[in-house]
């Protein structure tokens, strides 16, 4: 083998060409890695979902919300909470032109396949879009000191609103005033019985965020859904990819539209108006021996030259500079699991 680089430096203190190879041994203590699930199986003969068979589920009548229950939490639901998942569903399918369906037709318009489009526009399920996660977290959060501290409901649902009342997660907006949707559904699991404390404590955060807002707010369908699935027994994440997927069969359907409506896109095929820049005006390129005239280094010799650097990064966008991120301290969360 010919000589690779500064393998063969004599400053190494080993010779590359004759370094031993596979040097680690096997493990053999332990058995190779298998996947185990405790959530299906399959054979030639059947699939098997926590114990059930599938075809016999199917032909026993029940169906897909059934077989959501039975998928995150191996069990077979009650007629009213099968029926009140149907309602959430649906209620999810679609939402207009929002940024999963532009999303996917944004996708669809460069000849990409249906599945693309569909996992496209499941990714722009961001915190600000839908963050059940973190909601459910923050019910949680705060029911705790009820159940485990003995406080008082309303009292905790006065501090989660002071604590939370600019958070895109609250389940608490402007968005519904004139929308019924998100009441709706409560209702509707009160109806048929399936409403439980997340949906109760969710009615008293309301009333204190409106107390202290100062704008009229009310439920919005992040709270409504977020709740409503919690009281039917489904974790935060399990809401979050149920409603996900669910709004990937509408996503089809809008990817199905741009290819049949409008005319595909070719790499570079796109054009932007220049009345639709912004940025700085033409200039000339400079030639290379005129290069240092106009080069400029990022480089800051006191605190007020790096602060006016600083803002002058934030004028432009595009450049990240006017990001403001959160940054959360790591030994916050080893506190939380007791560790130092």
């Amino acid at each position: 083998m010919g000589t690779i680089g500064n393998l063969d430096d004599p400053r190494l203190n080993y010779d590359y060409s004759k370094r031993e190879r596979g040097t680690v041994p096997q493990d053999k203590t332990r058995a190779p890695f298998q996947w185990v699930s405790a959530v299906a199986y399959k054979n030639v003969h059947r699939i098997v979902t926590r114990g059930y068979d599938t075809t016999e589920l199917v032909e026993a009548g029940y169906g897909l919300p059934d077989i959501i229950f039975i998928d995150f939490q191996a069990r077979i639901p009650l007629i009213e909470e099968t029926q009140m998942l149907n309602y959430v569903m649906v209620l999810s399918l679609d939402d207009g032109l929002s940024s999963p369906a532009a999303i996917a037709r944004i996708t669809g318009s460069s000849t990409t396949l249906l599945t693309q489009a569909c996992g496209a526009s499941i990714l722009a399920f961001g915190h600000t879009y839908g963050a059940f996660d973190s909601f459910g977290k923050m019910l949680d959060k705060y029911l705790a000191m009820v159940e485990n501290e003995g406080k008082p409901t309303g009292e905790v649902a006065e501090l989660l609103a002071r604590e939370n009342l600019d958070a895109v997660h609250l389940g608490v907006s402007d968005m519904m005033l004139k929308d019924p949707a998100a009441k709706r559904t409560f209702a509707r699991a009160e109806k048929l019985g399936v409403a439980g404390k997340y949906i109760a404590f969710m009615k008293e955060v309301v009333a204190a965020v409106q107390k202290i807002s100062d704008k009229p707010v009310d439920l919005d369908l992040l709270g409504a859904i977020g709740a409503t699935m919690m009281d039917l027994g489904f974790s935060s994440d399990a809401t979050w990819v149920i409603v996900a997927i669910t709004r990937a069969f509408a996503a089809g359907a809008h990817w199905c539209e741009e290819v049949e409506r409008e005319p595909q896109q070719r790499f570079g095929e796109a054009l932007t108006p220049q009345e639709d820049y912004d940025g700085p005006d033409d200039r000339p390129v400079p030639t290379l021996e005129e290069r240092k005239r106009f080069a400029s280094a990022v480089e800051y010799k006191t605190p007020e030259e790096w602060k006016k650097g600083f803002v002058e990064k934030q004028k432009m966008y595009g450049t990240g500079w006017r990001i403001v991120e959160d940054i959360v301290d790591p030994r916050d969360f080893l506190k939380k699991q007791g560790r130092k």
